[in-house]
């Protein structure tokens, strides 16, 4: 209701009806402006809504309250979802008043542990969604505990490689280094500290982390230790997709709708974006 206030879209709410009548008596907002789909239950209403999406109705599909399984679901179904020839990932972006730049944290919410080519679709979905808000060229750090490539630490091995595929062209559109520890990715001063010489260390616009876990600890620390202010988009699929957590508050949702309607904008225009036509 914010966004349609805010002139960003036009919803479409999909859900029970007279539990959305409840909601929005409680709230004291006047549905009769929106267009209500009526569904029997959460996981009816994700199918609805992924329904909507592949007939061209939607532009954009955005979770509200119900499980995040729930919601993927039928996005993932090999059938009838949203899937295109790119892995799905999720990308964090983050404005933190320590941070002299928009930070995109990825991913932190749907690929659990990636293997290495799920990884390259997560970078080259990131660096697509950064061209499309205006970082030409994005500094990447692949994340891990170390700098330095080790057999022992997996993570090491899939930076090293994805490095050499960045080298090739088989990713584009952004400079990649890696390993680099959270540390030197993102402080001048202690990158030099350790001797590393790179263009992305000490001034990372995109952290790639090894796995979903330190991912998302990662970006709840810094929303709820550095007060982050923070959005959540899904890339990767035939339309954006807005994935929040239930206790994220407003202006969070309100800014990864913003973010999937700039996405939307440059679908329609043709723009190379991370949402494949």
């Amino acid at each position: 209701v914010k966004a349609a206030d805010a002139g960003l879209l036009a919803p479409r709410l999909i859900g029970p009806r007279r539990q959305l009548e409840r909601l929005a008596a409680q709230e004291g907002i006047e549905l009769s402006r929106f267009a209500l789909v009526e569904a029997e239950n959460e996981a009816h209403a994700a199918i609805l809504g992924v329904e909507l999406c592949r007939r061209g109705e939607c532009e954009i599909l955005m979770k509200g309250s119900l499980h995040t399984d729930s919601f993927l679901h039928p996005v993932v179904s090999e059938r009838t979802g949203l899937r295109t020839d790119r892995r799905l990932s999720h990308v964090f972006v983050l404005n933190l008043p320590s941070y002299p730049r928009i930070l995109f944290l990825t991913d932190a919410a749907i690929n659990i542990y990636p293997t290495l080519l799920d990884k390259k679709d997560i970078v080259q979905n990131a660096i697509d969604l950064a061209h499309l808000l205006e970082i030409p060229e994005p500094r990447v750090a692949l994340l891990s505990a170390v700098e330095t490539v080790t057999p022992k630490i997996t993570s090491t091995i899939d930076a090293a490689a994805l490095c050499k595929m960045a080298e090739r062209g088989q990713l584009s559109g952004g400079i990649v280094d890696g390993p680099l520890a959270f540390d030197n990715a993102v402080d001048a001063e202690a990158a030099a500290v350790k001797g590393i010489r790179s263009e992305v260390a000490g001034r990372a616009d995109i952290l790639v982390v090894p796995d979903l876990e330190s991912g998302n600890m990662l970006a709840k620390q810094l929303e709820y230790l550095a007060g982050a202010e923070a959005a959540g988009i899904v890339l990767g699929a035939r339309v954006p997709i807005v994935l929040t957590s239930r206790a994220d508050r407003p202006r969070s949702r309100l800014a990864s709708a913003a973010i999937a309607v700039r996405m939307a904008h440059g679908r329609r225009r043709g723009e190379r974006a991370a949402v494949p036509a």
